[in-house]
Formats: structure tokens, sequence, C-alpha cells
């Protein structure tokens, strides 16, 4: 508890890390690895039930930096590390990680709004309304912190044991984390306001690198704390899932961590489409600017429609038998804009604007690949409009860059095509998966960005260094560089990680199936 959540979270994630790979390396992946196994030095348990449940008393000490529950001194003088199973013991420890790591988000929270919301120069500096924007309401969230982290002590103090964390994890979610939506759909308003005051006010840049290089601080950006909310709830998914992993199946436990983990999706959710709302409202009125149409007008900006690809293509001239031809031109160039549910196909023209020729709704294209064509043809796929804008059938052949930027664009225009590796949805017994060992921030709307320890699903690979995958803990998928990851070899542990998401989300899938016989009814 001595460590900022930033340095928290980072350890965590590198231990995680490193055990995925160890239990990769062995036979068996049920062998324990070096943190979770039981230690030898348990003193005798004669006393134990006679004893009184000591407190831990590691929450009031600020400058502990105990990491396991197992390390705790009340606990290896319990001697209750000799009765209890080995599963036990992991559990204890994923429930333990989730209070130790809110104590260390509550510290990170109170320093943000101490050492920096609340500086004398800082507020002589920023309006009202840009502190606003900068802190959003921070205050709303420590609070919240505050009382999730008192409840969590009151139950790790109740019984050396700890009984269940997810009740309370539950609770707090229906009842108070609504503040993390509000907080994080300010984040694409927070990072511009952020940008301009360093532009604009170099008094601001100023003050904020003179904070920054208090030792309270660690060597840590302002925005590494501005960022944590969100990285708080997406963690404390994660953190859910971990206990939902450990937990006897059909049990009390697994019934209220399945609850915890549904409501803390649906904030999660929430999350990310108050983040995206704002950004993609701005962004599709700045393309609806720049579009001009030949065709009949298409209106563009729709509160369900977001942008997914766009870029230049190469277009092949005339029909196919002037492939041959060297008079002219082989290809020109398109420019394409895909929505969630339309296709525009363009031609740029002077003045950063594009000319609209023809379109078509995403869910009537159909691609497909063309192989062994040579090296003029080399990443060329056709791609087929059932019905586009004059509500007849049209053909295009379009050469891609690169492979990459070929298989991405297939895989955005034609979503339920056969990707080369199956999704884990269909159930397979194996798939090739990978694990995050360094962030990566997406570039591009059909790319992903990965956290460390994600684990994922390959679904496509390209030959040029990019892999189109899912995400095990949420189904989001995307684009990425394959250097971002190390692939999991052992089928064992490729089939354990399957196996425990099947668990984790098999409330979603009977609530689905609910939905789906209700349907039929």
């Amino acid at each position: 508890l001595g460590l900022l959540y930033q340095e928290y979270r980072d350890k965590s994630t590198r231990q995680e890390i490193e055990t995925r790979r160890l239990q990769d390396s062995q036979t068996d992946p049920e062998e324990s690895s070096p943190s979770e196994e039981t230690p030898s030095e348990a003193e005798p348990t004669s006393t134990t039930e006679s004893k009184a449940p000591p407190q831990i008393s590691l929450l009031r000490n600020s400058n502990s930096r105990f990491n396991l529950w197992q390390d705790l001194p009340e606990i290896r003088s319990s001697g209750v590390l000799s009765i209890l199973q080995p599963d036990e013991i992991k559990l204890q420890e994923a429930m333990f990680e989730l209070v130790t790591s809110e104590a260390s988000y509550y510290k990170s929270l109170n320093l943000l709004v101490s050492h920096f919301m609340e500086n004398e120069r800082l507020k002589k500096i920023l309006h009202q309304s840009e502190a606003h924007i900068l802190f959003s309401n921070v205050l709303d969230v420590m609070a919240v912190s505050e009382r999730f982290l008192l409840d969590l002590e009151q139950r790790v103090e109740e019984n050396i044991v700890i009984s269940d964390v997810c009740d309370i994890v539950y609770q707090h979610t229906v009842n108070h984390f609504s503040v993390y939506i509000t907080y994080v759909s300010n984040q694409t308003y927070q990072e511009r306001a952020y940008k301009q005051l360093l532009q604009d006010k170099p008094a601001f840049r100023e003050v904020i690198s003179q904070l920054e290089l208090d030792p309270k601080c660690k060597g840590l950006s302002f925005s590494s704390f501005l960022i944590l909310p969100f990285q708080r709830i997406t963690r404390l998914k994660l953190l859910v899932q971990n206990i939902l992993k450990k937990v006897e199946e059909k049990s009390d436990r697994e019934t209220t961590a399945l609850d915890a983990h549904k409501e803390l999706e649906t904030v999660v959710k929430a999350c990310n489409e108050g983040v995206r709302k704002m950004s993609r409202t701005e962004q599709m009125i700045s393309i609806q600017k720049k579009l001009e149409f030949k065709i009949k007008s298409v209106p563009i900006i729709s509160h369900s429609r977001w942008l997914l690809k766009q870029g230049e293509l190469q277009q092949m001239n005339g029909p196919k038998t002037s492939r041959t031809l060297r008079t002219k031109k082989l290809f020109r160039e398109i420019y394409l804009f895909l929505f969630n549910d339309l296709l525009v196909i363009c031609r740029q023209i002077p003045g950063d604007k594009y000319q609209v020729f023809d379109s078509a709704p995403r869910g009537l294209l159909r691609v497909e690949e063309l192989e062994d064509q040579g090296q003029s043809l080399a990443n060329v796929f056709i791609l087929r409009l059932l019905e586009n804008a004059d509500d007849r059938e049209a053909s295009y052949m379009l050469k891609a860059s690169s492979q990459s930027e070929m298989k991405r664009w297939m895989i955005s225009l034609a979503p339920n095509r056969r990707t080369k590796f199956v999704s884990f949805t269909s159930r397979l017994v194996d798939c090739p998966q990978i694990q995050c060992v360094h962030p990566y921030v997406a570039q591009q709307p059909d790319e992903l960005s990965l956290e460390l320890a994600d684990v994922l699903n390959i679904l496509d690979k390209t030959d040029d260094g990019w892999i189109f995958g899912e995400r095990l803990h949420d189904q989001e998928r995307g684009w990425f560089p394959s250097s971002m990851g190390e692939e999991i070899l052992n089928p064992k542990i490729r089939a354990q990680n399957l196996k425990e998401c099947f668990r984790v989300h098999k409330s979603d899938d009977s609530q689905r199936r609910k939905l789906g016989s209700r349907s039929r009814q």
C-alpha cells in the first residue's frame, strides 16, 4: 500500500504476465506459480480454533507493502494456511487483491485532489469552467471509492478468512458507481482542455511541471492521475473475473461474483459508450462537411451511426479484359468511408473534399480475395455491392497498399466472413491465443487498444506483422501489431483460458438463451 495505484497496477499486471509465461512453459497448467504457493513455514494449528480472529491492520498502515494475503503476519501466525485447501488460498488472494488495489487507488485519487486540484497556484491560473472540465466530478468519484473501501475493510476485519467481497462490489456498483460514467464520458473534453491549457497558458504548464516533480508523485505524470477512474473501473471488472474463476461452481460465492460482474460490465460499457458518443458526434459532423454528392444525397449524421474505417484504395479501371493494356493507368485512387451501417465511395477533390459517386448499406456488401494473380494484382480483392445507389448490383476491383491493409478492409466490409482462425464463441476446443506484453493505443477505428496481460484469441494474422484478435474478457475485436504480444503455445493453458472465459460469461449466455426463447414464442 506504499504504492500509488499506477505503480500497483503495473506491478500486478507484470506479475500476471510472468505467471502466465511460467504456466505456458509447464506441461501441467494446474501447477502453482511461485506467487500462489502456500508458504512452507506455516505454524501449527492446534490453537487456531480457540483464538479470536486477529484484526488485519494492513489497511490502517499506509507504509505497509505486503502484496499477498498469506504473507500477512496475522495470517502466518494463525496457522490457517495449513488448514485451507490450495484453491481456497488462491481465492483469498484474489479477494484480497481487490481490497488492497482499491486502497492504492484511493491513495492516488487523494493525491490528485490534494496535490493538484486544491493547489492554490493552480486555482488562481484556472478559470472555474476550465477546472470543472479538467477535474470533472473527481470529488464524487473519490467519495464513492472511500465508502467502498471502508466496507471492504470492514469485511476483511470481520474474520481472518475473507468470506466474500463480490456482494459488496455488487451493492456499490448498483447504487454508487454511476459517478464513473459521468467522469469517463467527460474524457474527450478533458484531454482536449488539458492540451489546450498546456499550449495557451505557460503558467499552467510551469505549475504542473513543478507539481509532477514532487517526490509524492514518484515520477508519474499529471495525466496518469486524470485517467485513474477509467482504468480502475475496467480493472475492477477483471479482478471480479479473477475471483469468479476461483470460486466453487454453483456456490453462493459464484452467484454473487456473477451478479457483481454483470453490473460492472454494464457500467464499463456505459463508460465506453459515453467516450465514443462524444468523439463520434464530432467526427460525423466533420465528415458530413467534407462530402459532396454526385449521386442522390444520403444523410450522414445519425445517432446510431459511427465510422468504422476510412482510407484510400486503388480501383482497377475498365473491364477485366483491359488489365493487359498498358496504354492507360491500370488503377486510379478512390476513397472509402465505411460506417457501421453504410459504405460511401468517393474520389478526393481539391479543398480536402470528397465527391461521392456510389454507396450501399453495409449489410449488402460482399468481398472476395484474388489469389495468385501476379505482382500487379497483389493485395487485390473484389468488393460487390448487392444493391448500390442506383438500386443495382455493382462490383469494384480494389487494390490495397499491403496484405494487412487488404485483410483489414475485407474484415471491416464483411464482418461475418470466415477468418483464418475461428472465434472462441464458436466453442472450438482450441484456438491460437496471444497475451499482451506491451500496451498499445489504437490509431485507427478498426484497431484494438491493448492493456498489459490482456489475453486474446487470434482470429487472423498477416505476413507483415498484424493480428486480428478477440479479447477474452470483453469480446472486443480489432487489429494490433503482433509485436505487442507473445503467443501462448501450451494447448492446456489455451483450453483453460477458454474454459474460464465461458464460465465468466455464462450468465450472459443464459440471458441470451432466455431472450431467444421469448422471441421464438
